[in-house]
């Protein structure tokens, strides 16, 4: 994988990690706006290669009434609208083979589901397209499994695959991340480490998935400190009435001293 293939990827050769990072999902045009245009200032200044995030729908919902978007094709025009406005690269994630070669038409990144990353057809698929595809760990797959989901990237004749670990099923309601994986899966792929869903509890009585933002920057900080390649957080201006995920997303008013303290951490590590 090089991440100097990505178009439109700025700073791609600084030593700095990578990040993917945005909102859950597409709310509006505005909020995806508003958010990307904070990000790319953050990044911009500390010099960190950046990919804005963003769901073009949500498939995997605890209940029926849950939000699952505002409608694909609106969705995923916002997500090349952010793309063009401030010429970063973006990525969402895509649930049915068909999704495959439609989302690609808009970004520039393709993430596999850790639910769905052991689908042949929808894995193969989003290979063919061409796009870098960001396969996420199951939360029931042990590091090493992951050098699978990799190989049927490469397979299908796409040399751009990373690896993001989003943290493995604890019980019935939590997730722990085990860090002795990070340095297995870089022998595959760039590794990411996903600190919101790493943080999540699901499975709640109520339907509704929990989370623990106040641990992200502890969770950012041991990724950093274990080597990972890149960081993957969601993030919004008002997580408590974002329509996915809110439970488990950093507030991005929190963002850019985040940011700070791990690219001095990262420059550290560099050091050693």
């Amino acid at each position: 994988m090089d991440l100097t293939k990505i178009p439109k990827l700025k700073h791609s050769i600084s030593s700095n990690f990578f990040l993917l990072s945005g909102p859950c999902a597409i709310e509006g045009e505005t909020m995806a706006l508003q958010i990307a245009e904070r990000i790319v200032k953050i990044t911009e200044d500390l010099k960190i290669p950046y990919i804005f995030k963003g769901s073009f729908k949500k498939a995997n919902r605890s209940r029926v009434d849950s939000f699952t978007g505002i409608g694909d094709e609106k969705a995923l025009k916002i997500l090349r609208k952010v793309s063009e406005t401030f010429d970063v690269p973006t990525v969402t994630d895509i649930h049915e083979v068909s999704d495959a070669e439609k989302a690609a038409e808009y970004v520039e990144v393709l993430q596999i589901p850790a639910f769905l990353v052991r689908q042949t057809d929808l894995v193969v698929a989003a290979a063919k397209t061409g796009r870098v595809v960001n396969l996420k760990k199951g939360q029931f797959m042990s590091p090493e499994s992951m050098k699978h989901a990799v190989r049927k990237v490469t397979d299908s004749g796409n040399e751009q695959a990373i690896i993001t670990d989003r943290g493995t099923m604890f019980g019935y309601q939590d997730m722990v991340v085990d860090f002795r994986g990070i340095p297995t899966m870089k022998q595959y792929a760039p590794v990411v480490l996903d600190v919101t869903h790493s943080l999540q509890q699901p499975n709640q009585a109520s339907g509704v998935t929990g989370g623990r933002p106040e641990l992200i920057s502890t969770m950012a900080r041991a990724g950093i400190a274990a080597g990972v390649d890149g960081l993957f957080m969601e993030t919004h201006f008002d997580p408590a009435n974002a329509k996915s995920d809110g439970a488990n997303m950093l507030h991005l008013d929190l963002l850019e001293k985040l940011l700070t303290q791990l690219t001095a951490l990262r420059t550290t590590i560099n050091s050693l």
